[in-house]
């Protein structure tokens, strides 16, 4: 060889070391190696392969990461079982097309293609794909893309291959710090009518619904939009989801192991943005009410047995225990087939599909003779409902079923003859009761009577009806998570009725999480109490509750985060953190505020019961909000006083005909606001003032005239105001 030809391959030979470090190519030959510390990136710059250690650990894996995003985001991991330890690694393609990872000349991991490639070419796609080619050819031999780590990228079909028998699925990383397959799976059924399952270990953790032609059905939020298109194929071949993105930013979806969700990101220069999860409240955990129930999440309890059906086991249903589920309250016949009827039932997420079959040539006529000449057909409905069109029924038992109060989609449920009778004959009375009430208002506007009705209400406490709660329910998994599985670094409070926890979601909000012991004062009535309660009420100076849990035995309230507590910590002398007098008066006005809105503008009369400097949370800025509703009561009618045998609440702050024979009214409260008045401007608590000369507590020492004074009518801001000049006398906070 000359001179000028060594030259040559010399230059050729730096030419490509320099670019294989610089990562400017997007693919290899089986005559070049990817080795520790080289990459290669697609060809418009939007994703590198190459070598990379997650986290903290110092394992070496092959992965495919976003060029443009600082913080690096891996979407793909080649030996992810099979970790190298040091940097000694390399990747190659062979003569044939097949993958290795190789370390000091042992396989890693391999991957084999679909068949023998004559001029085999790995390459990385700007999709996040890698491929093998044969040459320039367009047809992929080998693909990431069937082979997904825990991520979804735009355009990657989730489902299967049926021809290959090819399961594409997504496994979560098992910890930030190791890729390595965690217990997370979620991946498409393969039966007669597919939807998609979250495993969790062999557990079933959320389902779906199954594809109807828009959306899968229990996601009516999965809608085409300005980012997203959706599309699903099932046929003989395939079956299928895919995801495309209509805009030129960088999105992923993932199953993540550390807060049990499957979440799907966009990228902004603010970091990665939650676009949406699953599951996406206490409803989608799977079969949570087991057969025949439907679960609302705006229902307290959040489970109801469908119309004709009972609870299997009474005593385990309230006590909230569902997983029994409802049974028929008249059994079917297989005799008497030809006498059954179907009921509608509207706007639900329908029942798992794994006993179920599918025909998408019937109409929905067609749909219903054929369940009706099975005796084991339990329900049916359109498989797809654009057009009406398609017909699936369910066989056995009619389980996860979760209803929407807008969307959904219709359930034909089998019904014996008598109980649909019964049902159909209620319907027919509500519409008489309707038509005859509305003939006698039309008459009495006609006459041009004025009607004016007053409800005695005496025994409405009693027979309170069931009350509808427009609060979220969160999943006991994703409040453990928020709290780092309620770990006692996290407990911000306590109080008779257990621990308060700060955690944080998924979405980055800070929230405070009450969570009851099991051996706490506040029973399930006092949970269920909390929340309606708060539920309905709305204002500045009241905790704002953001959701609730009630999984098992546990009972927990989630309010909005307060970053300083409550006012015990700022107000007693022992903490170095007083507050000058101008900020005290701020409070007391706040929580005044509070209490009259309780007492005289919300639409319940609400008597707290329990107003205390520990229940008085305060944000930020030091704006009160009263808390702990557990042992509130509301008023009705013409009520203006109680009288119960159970006294409840902190002593010292009742009130002497509370605390002696069990009388509460709006003055109770007015009552406590006083003694909460004395603690904030003698900077001294209530229960525990001590004075050498004489026995009386802080009440007695001169100021309980102000709290009877009080006492005796409800608060107005403009009374406050009076006493201003006196409180500003006080020692401890002028």
């Amino acid at each position: 060889m000359d001179l000028l030809s060594s030259i040559l391959v010399v230059t050729n030979l730096l030419f490509f070391l320099f670019k294989i470090s610089y990562g400017v190519l997007d693919s290899i030959t089986p005559s070049q190696r990817l080795s520790d510390g080289d990459t290669i990136m697609s060809r418009e710059g939007n994703f590198v392969l190459g070598f990379f250690s997650p986290g903290s650990s110092k394992n070496r894996y092959v992965g495919i990461w976003y060029k443009s995003i600082p913080v690096q985001t891996v979407v793909w991991v080649a030996n992810r079982v099979h970790p190298i330890n040091d940097t000694s690694g390399i990747l190659m393609i062979n003569s044939t097309g097949n993958l290795n990872v190789i370390q000091n000349n042992s396989v890693v991991w391999s991957a084999s293609t679909l068949k023998e490639a004559q001029s085999p070419l790995l390459q990385l796609l700007d999709t996040g794909n890698l491929v093998v080619t044969d040459g320039n050819s367009e047809d992929y031999l080998w693909q990431s893309f069937d082979y997904p780590s825990d991520t979804m990228l735009s355009g990657m079909k989730y489902g299967w291959d049926l021809k290959r028998g090819l399961n594409r699925r997504l496994i979560a990383w098992k910890n930030w710090d190791d890729p390595s397959p965690g217990n997370f799976i979620l991946e498409m059924t393969h039966h007669n009518y597919p939807e998609a399952y979250l495993w969790q270990g062999s557990t079933i953790y959320f389902r779906s619904g199954p594809w109807n032609g828009y959306r899968f059905s229990g996601l009516p939020g999965l809608k085409p939009n300005p980012v997203f298109a959706f599309k699903f194929v099932f046929n003989q071949d395939e079956a299928y989801f895919i995801c495309t993105l209509k805009q030129s930013l960088h999105a992923r979806s993932l199953v993540n192991q550390t807060n049990s969700m499957f979440q799907r990101f966009t990228w902004t220069e603010q970091g990665w943005k939650l676009h949406a999860y699953l599951p996406m409240d206490f409803c989608d955990t799977y079969a949570l009410c087991g057969a025949y129930a439907r679960c609302l999440v705006t229902d307290f309890p959040v489970c109801q047995c469908l119309n004709g059906f009972k609870p299997k086991s009474q005593q385990r249903w309230d006590s909230m225990d569902w997983s029994q589920g409802c049974v028929r309250n008249k059994r079917l016949s297989c005799e008497e087939k030809s006498t059954h009827g179907f009921l509608k039932f509207s706007g639900l997420k329908l029942p798992d599909t794994t006993h179920s079959w599918l025909n998408t040539k019937m109409n929905l006529k067609e749909c219903r003779a054929e369940c009706l000449n099975n005796c084991s057909c339990m329900a049916y409905t359109n498989s797809d409902i654009r057009e009406g069109a398609g017909c699936a029924i369910w066989f056995g038992d009619l389980v996860d079923i979760k209803q929407f109060p807008t969307g959904g989609q219709d359930l034909y449920i089998r019904m014996h003859p008598s109980e649909l009778g019964s049902i159909h004959k209620l319907n027919k009375k509500k519409r008489v009761v309707v038509i005859i009430t509305a003939s006698i208002i039309s008459g009495l506007l006609t006459l041009g009577l004025l009607w004016r009705f007053t409800w005695k209400t005496t025994n409405r406490r009693r027979e309170r009806k069931k009350e509808d709660v427009d609060v979220p329910l969160f999943n006991f998994t994703t409040v453990a998570t928020a709290t780092n599985k309620f770990s006692p670094a996290n407990v911000i409070g306590a109080g008779g009725f257990g621990p308060v926890y700060k955690g944080r979601l998924c979405n980055g909000q800070d929230i405070a999480v009450k969570r009851l012991s099991k051996n706490s004062r506040q029973g399930l009535e006092e949970f269920k109490t909390e929340v309606v309660l708060i539920a309905k009420l709305q204002h500045k100076n009241l905790a704002k509750l953001l959701g609730y849990c009630v999984e098992g035995d546990e009972k927990i309230l989630i309010y909005e985060y307060m970053p300083n507590k409550s006012l015990d910590c700022f107000i007693f002398e022992q903490n170095d953190n007083l507050l000058a007098w101008p900020k005290r008066f701020d409070i007391i006005i706040g929580i005044v505020r509070g209490l009259l809105y309780l007492h005289q503008d919300s639409r319940l009369q609400v008597i707290h019961r329990d107003l205390k400097a520990s229940n008085i949370l305060l944000d930020i800025n030091l704006n009160p909000k009263i808390s702990d509703f557990g042992l509130a009561r509301t008023f009705v009618g013409d009520e203006s006083e109680v009288k119960t045998d159970r006294v409840v609440g902190t002593y010292g702050y009742m009130s002497p005909e509370y605390a002696i024979d069990g009388r509460f009214s709006v003055k109770s409260d007015v009552f406590s606001m006083g003694v909460l008045m004395l603690e904030i401007v003698s900077a001294m608590k209530i229960r525990k003032f001590s004075h050498p000369n004489h026995h009386h507590n802080l009440l007695g020492h001169g100021l309980g005239t102000i709290v009877y004074m009080f006492g005796g009518f409800t608060f107005k801001i403009s009374n406050l105001e009076m006493y201003s000049s006196w409180f500003a006398m006080c020692p401890k906070v002028s």
